[in-house]
């Protein structure tokens, strides 16, 4: 059994999915999808379960799960062991995005700059608002900065650097 080398580090790896319960008597699981590209299931061969590859001997849709029997856990009784565990995939296989359009877990950690470079903070969560997301970010000393998803607020994203910069004056003056 191949098994990740310490030296890979866990967030080189993406969550895309969470083990429920087990789903007839054959061994399928139930996952619950955290993607919001539910068809890669069915084009994937392997994924992990904390350091293990599993490789995916079947794929099918059932209502909201997806269900997956692994060719490492055959029978109902090995699969029930895989209960809660999340399943994950190297960064590289990621969904290409389009240009402008970023994943969650890229954003999140971002330093937020305004356009003279002091830090304002740290972006530690996302607020799903309906009209457009919120940056939601907390300074060194505590203060929790919003900043929304708006091109006129958010002038620049920089994965790479893990910057983000922002205007929030101009949001400032815009709400008078």
């Amino acid at each position: 059994m191949t098994r990740l080398s310490p030296s890979e580090d866990k967030a080189e790896r993406i969550t895309i999915g969470k083990v429920g319960a087990v789903h007839g008597i054959r061994g399928e699981v139930r996952i619950i999808p955290l993607t919001d590209f539910v068809d890669r299931f069915m084009k994937m061969n392997v994924v992990m379960v904390g350091n293990e590859p599993l490789h995916i001997e079947s794929c099918r849709y059932h209502k909201q799960f997806v269900l997956l029997k692994f060719r490492e856990y055959p029978t109902r009784e090995d699969a029930m062991h895989l209960n809660g565990r999340l399943l994950t995939i190297a960064r590289d296989e990621v969904t290409p995005l389009d240009e402008g359009e970023y994943y969650t877990f890229d954003i999140i950690g971002l330093t937020v700059l305004d356009l003279d470079g002091n830090e304002l903070g740290r972006v530690d969560n996302i607020l799903r608002t309906g009209s457009n997301d919120v940056y939601q970010a907390h300074s060194k000393d505590g203060k929790e900065v919003l900043i929304p998803a708006l091109k006129s607020v958010v002038k620049a994203i920089d994965i790479a650097q893990g910057k983000m910069i922002v205007d929030l004056l101009e949001e400032t003056e815009d709400a008078r």
